[in-house]
């Protein structure tokens, strides 16, 4: 991978940890949030994939390359929806 292509994968990842870090922001005090999680993925879904997929058939990224990043990107939607379901437990 090239130094550009390492930037732009930092850059898109922070975009999704800046997009978790959002839902978390909106999610409803009385716990109903799952919701947020469903659009989030559907939000990596919509926007990243398509973009990653791109990427690797214009051989800017391996297929490896391009599975690691969007396992990152499943790894998040996973971490926002068990930080929903926590939220939820611990307060009732």
């Amino acid at each position: 991978m090239t130094e550009d292509m390492q930037r732009e994968i930092g850059a898109l990842k922070g975009m999704v940890l800046a997009w978790k870090e959002s839902y978390l922001r909106v999610a409803p005090p009385d716990g109903e949030s799952e919701y947020l999680a469903h659009d989030f993925l559907e939000e990596i879904e919509m926007h990243m994939y398509p973009y990653i997929r791109r990427l690797c058939e214009c051989a800017y990224l391996t297929s490896a390359e391009a599975g690691e990043f969007l396992g990152f990107c499943y790894q998040q939607a996973g971490e926002l929806r068990d930080s929903l379901r926590q939220a939820v437990s611990e307060q009732h």
